[in-house]
């Protein structure tokens, strides 16, 4: 699948889903996957740097990318056991430093001075940066505008806002359902996402925490990421459209 082509729409038992996870660079899916791999392309050979959390798929997303472009990839995040999609990235080839005091905003310092000193690019933590939005907006040109509401997990909320844009610039006037799961977007939303977005979304923060992986995670068939989609199942009606934005389990 090339990067501009438009991710499928799938009907279900009455509900849509919109398969962004079928995007697929070297094992790694999703919408963050093209974005990942846009600004990699970009970067004419040079080592790429990025900061995430020990369970984030985003640092698994550079090492399978990077090893696919053949440039160098490291990244920064806490200290702990890594999980398995961490263990996974350094079969990648990519390099992890962990620091004790794992906070986000140490994280993502620590890669950011790492690339200034080494001359490398910085892949922003969460994809928090335009070319997200861009990437993701041109995939809402196949939504049908007779279904009832778009439900999407919600990480970072640089998926969200990228769908919001899309939907703006295509007069679609759709709710959209977004399942927070981690940190407060709101932020990031007002910086990205349309001017209006406050009165094109309705927020529900997932009862479930962050570091929890769902067991049950096959959904009509389809296999969700435990940390991330498979939160937003008991949201989904019949008539609506589930943006499935990625999955970190390796797709060949």
């Amino acid at each position: 699948m090339k990067i501009s082509d438009l991710t499928p729409i799938q009907k279900i038992d009455n509900i849509y889903f919109k398969r962004d996870d079928l995007f697929v660079v070297n094992g790694a899916s999703g919408g963050k996957v093209r974005t990942c791999y846009h600004l990699a392309k970009m970067a004419n050979g040079v080592g790429m740097v990025t900061a995430g959390s020990r369970k984030s798929p985003q640092i698994n997303i550079l090492a399978k990318v990077a090893s696919h472009l053949g440039i160098k990839s490291y990244a920064h995040c806490p200290s702990g056991t890594l999980s398995d999609v961490l263990i996974e990235a350094q079969q990648y080839g990519i390099e992890i430093t962990q620091h004790k005091y794992g906070y986000n905003s140490v994280i993502i310092k620590r890669a950011k001075d790492f690339a200034q000193e080494n001359n490398l690019v910085y892949l922003p933590f969460g994809m928090e940066c335009e070319e997200a939005v861009n990437q993701t907006k041109i995939q809402t040109k196949n939504i049908p505008k007779y279904i009832k509401r778009i439900i999407v997990p919600v990480g970072s909320g640089m998926s969200l806002a990228g769908i919001l844009h899309g939907l703006n610039e295509m007069n679609i006037d759709i709710l959209v359902i977004g399942i927070i799961v981690g940190a407060d977007p709101i932020k990031r939303l007002d910086t990205y996402a349309p001017n209006n977005w406050k009165s094109k979304v309705m927020l529900y923060k997932s009862n479930i925490n962050y570091d929890r992986e769902i067991k049950d995670n096959i959904f009509h068939g389809i296999n969700l990421d435990p940390i991330y989609e498979a939160k937003c199942i008991p949201y989904i009606n019949d008539g609506d459209l589930f943006w499935i934005i990625g999955n970190r389990k390796n797709i060949t």
